[in-house]
């Protein structure tokens, strides 16, 4: 499961590239009460969402040319130099090269062999995202991918990630991830990984990694941004053993997902 107490390769933050950081802020206050404090005028406009002050999440301004609106998971490095180096050997490339983020922490951002963008950060005075795993945060990171055997060997090269396979029925797998340290034995883990599926592939998906919010009520919440504007991509439906789960692109396109877990897991 995700924490705050971090180690190399979970997750230990978020933010969101917004081509309209004043709407992304009303529609993500809405749908899950968040707040939103500047980072001050030096941040370019990037800021943080928060919940009772302590930081959720963040967004800013879209930076990169062509690029639309997403969110990035960003995963613990003691060295972003040197996870640079790694995703260059291991078949990635380098979309942000490492540099300090103020006094903060220092960044880089990457996208993985099949095409996924993900980033890093080295924390100094800013360790990671204040809560995780309560209503409204970051509870889960998941990759949909054009080629999870690829990816699987990329990231365990990068990050020393184990995965754990769960058959899904057919010739699906969803693999759960999990970093050296990053928890218990019996963990759940900190997200999953899947292959998109033939039709998907198809229709031209692309690998792309996704957040999930833990909630009190999928329905309602998912409700609430349909209300403000969200397009369904899957509508509330219920997973056994892990909950019930939707998932939607916010009005810029930046896709989500929402989890109300389930009771009866243990």
């Amino acid at each position: 499961m995700l924490t705050t107490n971090y180690v190399p390769g979970t997750p230990n933050w978020l933010d969101l590239g917004a081509p309209d950081v004043d709407a992304a802020v009303a529609f993500y206050s809405a749908v899950f009460g968040w707040s939103f404090t500047s980072a001050g005028p030096e941040a370019g406009g990037y800021g943080f969402f928060q919940i009772d002050g302590k930081t959720v999440a963040a967004a800013g301004p879209l930076t990169e040319e062509g690029a639309g609106s997403a969110w990035t998971a960003y995963f613990h490095t003691r060295d972003a130099d040197a996870t640079a180096k790694a995703v260059e050997q291991a078949g990635g490339s380098v979309r942000v090269e490492p540099g300090d983020v103020f006094t903060a922490g220092r960044l880089a951002a990457f996208t993985d062999p099949t095409g996924a963008d993900f980033a890093v950060w080295q924390p100094r005075e800013t360790g990671g995202l204040e809560r995780v795993m309560e209503p409204n945060t970051l509870c889960w990171t998941e990759l949909y991918t054009t080629d999870a055997a690829a990816a699987k060997d990329f990231y365990r090269s990068v990050f020393s990630w184990n995965y754990q396979d769960m058959p899904m029925g057919g010739d699906m797998v969803y693999s759960v991830i999990s970093s050296p340290g990053g928890g218990k034995a019996d963990d759940p883990g900190q997200g999953g990984l899947m292959q998109l599926p033939k039709e998907n592939l198809a229709a031209g998906s692309t690998s792309e990694w996704h957040p999930y919010f833990g909630v009190t009520d999928c329905d309602a919440t998912y409700a609430a941004a349909v209300g403000q504007g969200a397009t369904v991509l899957i509508p509330p439906a219920d997973a056994p053993g892990v909950g019930r789960l939707a998932m939607v692109k916010d009005p810029a396109g930046a896709p989500f997902a929402l989890i109300k877990g389930d009771p009866n897991m243990t």
